[in-house]
């Protein structure tokens, strides 16, 4: 329970638990954009991410009594999310096209300058490379700005494997770069 009381979302939370239908909505109404930008992230598709972020939602009506906060709100939610998200693509049996939006949240892309249709086929073929594992990783870390503990509670992984993938996603991407120029 270290960081319930940083938590801005603690009182909607608790209020949320024991029943109180607008408290459950306004937790809704505050994180939805960041439940459909994870998903269209980790999808590549709005359809898929406007179905994703239906689904969270109503998961999350089943699960908001399980929350303990043993982690801030929203890096419970963004695990939820990257879970729904893992479980679509298991159904789905594909990986779809995110690799534009994911060379911008990993900071790897550069602000527009007239090279955008080159850099972004680059990028889309240097980030489809990339083991799903490490770009799960830098979605999480990059894309959503988690700290690389949150990111392996939400992976089950280590926080040195974390650390480790992004050195390697900024290792292989700096390679890829380096061949290509």
């Amino acid at each position: 329970m270290g960081e319930i009381g940083s938590d801005p979302d603690f009182k909607l939370v608790s209020a949320a638990c024991a029943g109180d239908r607008e408290a459950f909505a306004a937790l809704l109404e505050r994180h939805y954009d960041r439940i459909h930008g994870l998903a269209w992230h980790l999808t590549g598709s709005r359809a898929d991410a406007d179905d994703i972020a239906q689904d969270v939602c109503c998961t999350l009506v089943e699960k908001i009594g399980s929350f303990r906060g043993e982690a801030k709100f929203t890096t419970w939610l963004i695990g939820i999310t990257f879970n729904a998200c893992r479980d679509w693509r298991r159904r789905r049996g594909s990986f779809r096209l995110f690799t534009e939006k994911m060379a911008v949240l990993a900071g790897i892309a550069a602000a527009p300058d007239g090279r955008d249709l080159y850099d972004a086929i680059w990028l889309k073929s240097a980030i489809a490379k990339l083991k799903p594992a490490l770009r799960d990783t830098a979605v999480l870390v990059a894309g959503q700005q988690l700290s690389h503990a949150e990111a392996a509670a939400i992976l089950k992984v280590a926080e040195a494997t974390v650390s480790w993938r992004m050195h390697e996603v900024r290792r292989i991407l700096s390679a890829a770069g380096e061949t290509d120029t």
